[in-house]
């Protein structure tokens, strides 16, 4: 499967996703709305999925992924599968401990992340209720994590990637079905969340045996010199993944200081804000580990070159008009995707800061999930976690400076910033990569592509102002992407930065070099 094909594939099921995920949201906004119960939720689904990105997602896919590659291409699929299978063990063993421990000792977590929230208040105590029920969560969306990391290895990447379209249409059933029966939404949706995730692990679990890749499990265990390898990089990718989403939990302790709402205001606007990073940032990334560790692997330096140079360009073409696109529209399309129900017209606006203040950070953060991929691939997992946790540091004191006068706005738009510094920083240390050297005429199709998002964001932005004094808040979003869709495309092949061969070419897969 060519690179971009397997972007595609990921992408067009993430973006899949993320609207299920809008519907799920709107429902969300529109039945809970933006009050007390809401934060707490939004504690409740945060909890998890923070735990989650560090143990699935973040340190383990990168250490797993490389060493399972090499495994697969030097020694066989048996030898993988009988790896993979000792990984499975440790991982359920030291997660289902930890799990259990959290859920006991959950009042004094919630404290330490929501301090705002008064003990023995709506809110603490909602929060604490709703962590217990969604913390199994963790456990199931690791191993759920693992197995699409095999999946993904062996260049199947739809799976895993549609999973989270049944995290989505699971919580709109939760709603739905509380809805009717006129039960607590909140706690419907925590519910939701862990039910989720039984059924994401039996999914998967069932393309795993269809594909005949399932862990190889023996009489005998053995912490093998693979296995510990696992461990030795998850050791800084740990303390990289928790630096770099300590962020999130800073924000969240700061919002919690804050009127009621702001925590609601910053997960509607990075809800959004996770529309491009998700479907290009973690498409580019997930689709180019594998990939590019089987090429190291190969010792294909030439492959390696190319991939990285594909990744980013594809980075900005299209990150860099979506987050224009965000920043011009986000008062209306904050408006028409939320504004219902027990959402209001104030919760918009706060929302729709909060927005801004993201998309500043957007290209740089979508970025830096493929620069970061190259350290992983070369099994160099320390770099990133020292420049994470400097970004780390800034983020939190310019958070902290910036929400005395901006509040909410501020601890988004002090993430934006700080996205810019990880990227400078992340390609600077990259120099010492081969794969990573970079064409002249990857810097001229750079500034014609800095060019046509310029003249689309221009498109938009006029286009906009002249609609904004129409009641139809719809139809004034539909037109104006519309017109930014038409320009950017337009720009695009006037200023030749491809034309519709080479758009052909990028999923036509001649040369079947990846099976």
């Amino acid at each position: 499967m060519k690179f971009f094909k397997a972007i595609a594939t990921v992408a067009g099921l993430t973006l899949f996703s993320r609207l299920a995920g809008f519907l799920r949201d709107i429902l969300t906004a529109a039945l809970l709305g933006a009050g007390p119960l809401a934060d707490a939720f939004f504690v409740a689904l945060k909890l998890p999925n923070f735990f989650r990105r560090i143990s699935a997602e973040g340190a383990f896919t990168v250490a797993f992924v490389p060493v399972y590659t090499s495994i697969k291409e030097e020694r066989g699929d048996g030898a993988a599968a009988q790896f993979a299978a000792h990984i499975l063990l440790l991982m359920a063993a030291i997660l289902g401990a930890f799990v259990t421990l959290a859920i006991l000792v959950m009042p004094y977590i919630v404290g330490l992340i929501a301090p705002g929230f008064e003990v023995d208040g709506e809110r603490f105590i909602a929060a604490v209720h709703y962590c217990r029920i969604t913390f199994p969560y963790l456990l199931l969306m690791s191993i759920t994590a693992m197995f699409g990391a095999m999946l993904n290895a062996h260049s199947r990447f739809a799976p895993f990637a549609f999973t989270p379209v049944l995290f989505n249409l699971t919580l709109i059933a939760a709603m739905l079905l509380a809805h009717i029966n006129d039960a607590e939404i909140s706690k419907a949706l925590a519910y939701g969340i862990t039910i989720s995730g039984v059924v994401q692990l039996f999914f998967i679990l069932v393309m795993v045996y269809r594909a005949k890749i399932q862990p190889h499990f023996t009489k005998s265990f053995s912490l093998s010199p693979d296995v510990k390898k696992v461990f030795a990089l998850m050791g800084p990718g740990v303390l990289g993944a928790g630096v770099m989403h300590i962020n999130l939990f800073a924000d969240m302790i700061i919002a919690s200081f804050l009127p009621v709402g702001a925590i609601s205001a910053l997960y509607y606007a990075d809800r959004l804000n996770q529309l491009p990073l998700g479907v290009v940032g973690i498409a580019m990334g997930t689709a180019m580990l594998p990939m590019l560790s089987t090429a190291l692997a190969r010792k294909a330096k030439d492959d390696a070159r190319k991939l990285f140079a594909q990744a980013l360009e594809g980075c900005v073409f299209l990150a860099l008009p979506s987050a224009l696109g965000l920043f011009i529209l986000a008062p209306v399309i904050i408006s028409v995707l939320f504004e219902r129900g027990a959402f209001e017209a104030d919760d918009t606006r706060r929302a729709a800061f909060c927005l801004m203040g993201y998309c500043v950070g957007l290209v740089p953060y979508v970025a830096g999930k493929v620069l970061s991929t190259v350290y992983w691939a070369n099994k160099d997992t320390w770099t990133p976690v020292k420049i994470s946790m400097l970004s780390t540091v800034l983020n939190i004191a310019l958070s902290i400076a910036l929400s005395f006068p901006l509040k909410e706005a501020g601890i988004a738009l002090s993430t934006g910033l700080v996205g810019w510094l990880q990227f400078y920083l992340l390609k600077r240390n990259l120099g010492g990569y081969e794969e990573t050297q970079l064409s002249a005429n990857f810097s001229k199709r750079l500034i014609r592509l800095i060019a046509a998002s310029a003249l689309m964001g221009a498109a938009v932005f006029g286009a906009f102002l002249l609609l904004r004094g129409f009641d139809h808040q719809l139809l004034t979003m539909m037109v104006s992407i519309v017109i930014g869709i038409i320009a950017y495309a337009g720009a695009v092949f006037l200023l030749r930065i491809y034309n519709l061969r080479a758009i052909k070419n990028i999923f036509v897969n001649r040369n079947k070099q990846q099976k």
